[in-house]
Order: structure tokens, then C-alpha cells, then sequence
């Protein structure tokens, strides 16, 4: 893609396209970058990205700490999701909390998704500043002035809504505050289905049936359908972690079911799947009966980067997987990692221990310490493997054990785990080519 500034769409064209994001985070690319952008090179300072990126500019002009993208990797993974999914017959409504990159939310909308995922209110406003207008809200909306300024975004006609909640009182904090609001129409809401030991949702069936009825008979609510979150019945691929993930998936279409009388004649929703048992997921609902108005819909995230870590181990598309989804063969589809650090040694204070320059304030540690994969010396060198381990990170400093000597100064290549918690700790993350080039092809801006 040429990346010059004629290359980016017209603000006319921009707005009236299908989900188009808005000229405005488009034309970034016309930012003019500053010392405030940590790790770019300083001979990006002053120009816009357009510019800086018309120069061919290279990974290795970065100042560490760092982290870097795989376009090629992001690429084959948006493609690979996006086909499993057309092929079953799902939506894809991917949680943009995983980015929060509009950049990286058009590649998905581009390949076929329907709509993007988010998990606050603020998340909300900012994509719909950004353009979006298909949005579903992972989470219940209850704050007052969140519902007051829903209200006002509800006159827009093209606005595709729809929240979850659980419970009584959280229906009547939403009617309360859109009525207050004056919504000039009906907001969906699906009914979040949850299970002892998880996260939010109605623990019991009975539960839930009690706060459908109460949507329904709301004027300012519509009654959408069933919605969950099964990836915090589970943290592997154990057999009672699986089994766990199966009933609870089961129990969510059996509600569906249970709330047929409940429902209007407009399109519904039942919505499951993390990053993690999305496999699981499919092979309950492709079970399930189709009645043409349900829209079975995933909302997996982290797919688009992948990692070296927790995904890499619980994923069923990871690409050192034995099998795939459903118990496939390994021709199943495969995701690649596209999440890079990097930092460089700033001390060797006794044999075996290096200190490199990254911590807790550049790299996720949540899901697990980043891996050291390589090193090398200089930038004109290959990278050599690297057998090491981070055994601990403070603000600004990882601690790299290794019977290897590091020499000051030594750049060392990180694997990381948990995209969502890398993501938020950059405004710019440049995107290299592939993983065999390091010619820096784009500058991805976040809004956290």
C-alpha cells in the first residue's frame, strides 16, 4: 500500500463508507510526531507519519523499550478469522478493548466484521468519536451521565447498539437514566447468563428469565437476546476446564430458548467467545438450531496479534498446536505472533543476571513475564537464540537470568503474553513488514 498522504480517503469518502472510521483518526497519518511519542528515532520528530514512513524507515532506528507488530502475521490472523467464522455462519464483533487501535478495528471491519466489541462506556464514546456505528457494549451500562449522553446518540438512525445485563436493579438504572435522557428509542439489551465462579451474570435461569421479562415490558428497552463471557470458567485445556466451558455454553442456548415467548419479531443475539474456547463455542452452536434471525456472534480480540504466552498455550489455533478446533487435524487454521519486545541491557551487576531497560511500564506482566527469545550486539548483526528467563520486572527494568553472558548494551528480543495489557501502555507501536523484516511499514496509534 502506498503510504504517502494522496493515498489516504477523502474525509467524503471516509464518512459515508460501511463503518468507516472517521477522517479524522484516517488522517493521523498527517500527526506530526513529537520527543512525547516514546521510541521513535529522532529524525521522525517534525515530520507527519506520512512523511516519516515515506522514508523507509527501520525497527532498528527505534530507541528501546519497545514493542513492535508483525503486519504480515496480523494480516494472515484478521484472514484466518474471519474465514472460520464465514464458514460456520457466525458474526464477528472482536473486543477493540484488546487495541483500542481504530487502525487495526477497519482491518477487521474491512475483512467482514459486523460491528466492534467494547467493555466501558468511555470505550464507547471514544469509538463512536471515532466513527463507529455498530457497537456492542461487553458489560452493563448504569452510570447516569454515560446513559444521558447514550440518549443523545440514539438519534442518529445508522447507531447498532446493544448492552447486556443481569440482574433487576441494573435494568432500572438503564430505564431510569434513558427516560431521563429522553432516548428516542428502544436500546437492546441482551440478558448475560453467568455461572457460579465466573464473572457477571445472572447465576440461575431463573434469574435470568426474571430480568428478560423485566426488559420487555420496558419502554425504553428491547429484549435482544443472551450474552456471556465463558472464558473466566477456565484458564487452560483441561478436561474440567473444557467441560465447564461446554455446560455453561449449553446452558446459554438453552435460555435462548426458554425466552422465545419473551421475544419480538426483530433480529436477535447470542453472543459467547474470548480468545480462549472459541472452538468450544462453535462446536455447541453449530449444534444449535438456526431460526434465520439469531445472529450467533463471537467477540474474540486478541486473535489479531496472538502472543508468546498465555495465548500461545490456551489458543486452539495457536501455530504449534497439536490439534484445532473441534479435535482438527493440524491442518487447522493457525494463528501466528504478532506482539514483539524489545529492550536493550543497561546493567550486569553479577554473573548470570542482566538488566535490560523495559518493565511493567512497557511490557505486559499480568498473563505471565515476557521470554526472552534472542540477542544480539549490534543492529547489523542477526539475532542469535537466547536461553533466558525474566524472573521478575520492576517499573522500568526486567530481570534477564541467563548462564550467557549479556554485554551491556546487547539488545534483547522479548515474546510477550496478553495483548490487552500491552496495547495500553504505548500511543504508537510501529508495524514492521514480517517477522524476517524489520522496514517499518506503519505507526499504529491507540486510544486508551
Amino acid at each position: 500500500m502506498n503510504r504517502a498522504e494522496d493515498a489516504y480517503p477523502t474525509a467524503h469518502e471516509v464518512l459515508t463508507a460501511r463503518d468507516v472510521l472517521t477522517a479524522r483518526d484516517v488522517l493521523t497519518a498527517r500527526d506530526v510526531l513529537t520527543t512525547r511519542d516514546k521510541g521513535l528515532p529522532d529524525r521522525a520528530v517534525g515530520r507527519t507519519v506520512a512523511e516519516f514512513l515515506a522514508t523507509g524507515p527501520r525497527l532498528r532506528e527505534f530507541w528501546t523499550p519497545l514493542i513492535a507488530l508483525d503486519d504480515a502475521a496480523m494480516t494472515a490472523n484478521i484472514a484466518t478469522m474471519a474465514a472460520w467464522c464465514a464458514e460456520r455462519g457466525f458474526d464477528l464483533m472482536p473486543h477493540g478493548k484488546t487495541t483500542m487501535a481504530p487502525a487495526l478495528w477497519q482491518r477487521q471491519l474491512d475483512a467482514g466484521a459486523t460491528g466492534i466489541t467494547l467493555a466501558t462506556m468511555g470505550q464507547v464514546r471514544t469509538g463512536r468519536d471515532l466513527g463507529l456505528t455498530s457497537i456492542m457494549l461487553a458489560n452493563a451500562a448504569v452510570d447516569p451521565r454515560s446513559l444521558a449522553w447514550l440518549a443523545g446518540e440514539l438519534a442518529d438512525p445508522d447507531f447498532r447498539f446493544v448492552c447486556w445485563a443481569d440482574s433487576l436493579a441494573t435494568v432500572e438504572a438503564m430505564e431510569a437514566g434513558l427516560i431521563a435522557g429522553g432516548a428516542p428509542r428502544a436500546v437492546d439489551v441482551c440478558v448475560e447468563l453467568g455461572a457460579a465462579g465466573g464473572r457477571t451474570g445472572a447465576r440461575s435461569a431463573a434469574e435470568a428469565v426474571a430480568v428478560a421479562e423485566r426488559i420487555a415490558a420496558s419502554p425504553v428497552l428491547r429484549l435482544a437476546g443472551v450474552s456471556g463471557y465463558e472464558g473466566s470458567l477456565g484458564h487452560d485445556r483441561s478436561p474440567a476446564s473444557l467441560s465447564a466451558v461446554t455446560a455453561y455454553l449449553e446452558a446459554q442456548l438453552d435460555l435462548h430458548g426458554a425466552l422465545a415467548p419473551l421475544y419480538d419479531d426483530g433480529d436477535l443475539v447470542v453472543t459467547a467467545g474470548g480468545s480462549a474456547y472459541f472452538d468450544i463455542v462453535a462446536r455447541v452452536w453449530e449444534g444449535a438450531a438456526r431460526d434465520g434471525r439469531t445472529r450467533f456472534t463471537l467477540r474474540s480480540g486478541a486473535y489479531i496479534t496472538h502472543d508468546d504466552g498465555f495465548y500461545r498455550g490456551i489458543s486452539p489455533f495457536d501455530e504449534g498446536a497439536s490439534s484445532g478446533a473441534g479435535g482438527e487435524t493440524a491442518e487447522a487454521p493457525r494463528f501466528v505472533n504478532a506482539l514483539h519486545g524489545f529492550a536493550r541491557v543497561v546493567s550486569s551487576p553479577e554473573p548470570g543476571l542482566a538488566l535490560v531497560d523495559g518493565g511493567k511500564r512497557d511490557f505486559p506482566y499480568d498473563e505471565g513475564l515476557p521470554i526472552p527469545r534472542a540477542w544480539r550486539i549490534d543492529a547489523s548483526e542477526p539475532w542469535r537464540p537466547l536461553q533466558a528467563t525474566v524472573s521478575a520486572m520492576n517499573d522500568q527494568h526486567s530481570y534477564v537470568r541467563s548462564e550467557e553472558h549479556l554485554p551491556i548494551g546487547a539488545e534483547i528480543r522479548l515474546g510477550l503474553s496478553h495483548p490487552c495489557t500491552a496495547f495500553d501502555k504505548w500511543r504508537l507501536l510501529p508495524v514492521v513488514a514480517s517477522a524476517d523484516s524489520d522496514l517499518v511499514v506503519d505507526l499504529v496509534r491507540t486510544w486508551f
